[in-house]
């Protein structure tokens, strides 16, 4: 599939001819073609802009994409994806028992706590893992087809969004189970999860094109992202710190993402220390993530 595309290529002009005048190409032959590599910050800025608004164009390429990729990786299994809610399922009922008894915890306030939370960092690690990936493994496409990078980014999303629907099923049978129905609370995580959306997509363009042009940032990342699941409340209640210590919670990025999402979920409004810690860490990400795409778009493909 080809996709017009604002230009990079200037014409060369000629050496002059007989006859011809200055720079004219000669009969039957076509015009020397040269591609422009100082381009002006707006030329490339008008160049991402394309990129982004012609992807939503091809929204429909990319949810293909998506499915397709869940498709054959669960080509040949009986449950496909549900093989991952089942693990997700075992996961965390085994926690969810072995934790409460650890901490003194009610079984009915922990098991939902920590299904969500689980749940929730399933879909953020596996978004990052395959974001750093998401452009080496399009590496032929890219070679082969003029396609915006917006395209993979959103088949990344979109796929594991499929993921995370499916491991809701977890979530839904321990809320049945404990008889626990989210109230008009619940409707505050729609924005959180808009949000989710945006920095979803612009952590994916980060890391697509900085793992690609850097390939030992995979591990670093793998490992920072083992670090967080451990300093984040995820397994463990915010509740456990100490009052004069929970004002540090905050400042941990994971910490205030989730919390718009999960509060809610449970009955608690975030408050706005978290709102805006959340909308601030996302602000930046966004700006970082777009400002970098400008500079480096031309560049991805020649560094996959």
């Amino acid at each position: 599939m080809n996709v017009a595309e604002p230009s990079d290529i200037a014409v060369k002009p000629r050496p002059p001819s007989p006859g011809l005048g200055l720079g004219a190409p000669r009969p039957g032959e076509e015009p020397d073609l040269q591609l422009v590599a100082n381009l002006g910050y707006r030329a490339r800025w008008r160049h991402a802009v394309w990129d982004l608004s012609e992807s939503f164009r091809l929204s429909e390429l990319f949810r293909a994409l998506g499915w397709l990729d869940i498709k054959i990786k669960y080509r040949g299994s009986v449950l496909g994806p549900f093989w991952l809610t089942i693990s997700t399922g075992v996961l965390v009922a085994t926690l969810g028992v072995l934790y409460g008894e650890l901490f003194h915890l009610k079984l009915h306030d922990f098991l939902p706590f920590i299904a969500l939370s689980l749940v929730l960092w399933n879909f953020i690690s596996m978004l990052i893992g395959d974001a750093c990936l998401a452009f080496t493994q399009a590496e032929s496409t890219i070679r082969s087809v003029r396609m915006p990078y917006f395209v993979f980014v959103g088949q990344n999303v979109y796929r594991n969004l499929i993921i995370l629907a499916h491991n809701l099923v977890v979530i839904v049978v321990v809320f049945a189970l404990f008889r626990i129905v989210p109230g008009w609370k619940a409707l505050a995580a729609l924005p959180a999860l808009a949000l989710w959306l945006v920095d979803s997509y612009a952590l994916t363009i980060l890391l697509g094109a900085f793992c690609a042009r850097f390939r030992d940032v995979p591990q670093i990342v793998a490992s920072i992202l083992q670090i967080a699941f451990y300093v984040t409340p995820i397994i463990w209640k915010p509740s456990l710190l100490p009052v004069r210590q929970r004002w540090i919670l905050p400042i941990d990025p994971f910490y205030s993402l989730f919390e718009i999402v999960r509060g809610p979920l449970l009955g608690t409004l975030p408050s706005h220390i978290v709102w805006a810690s959340a909308l601030g860490y996302s602000a930046a990400l966004c700006a970082i993530a777009w400002l970098g795409f400008v500079r480096v778009r031309a560049r991805i493909a020649f560094w996959i």
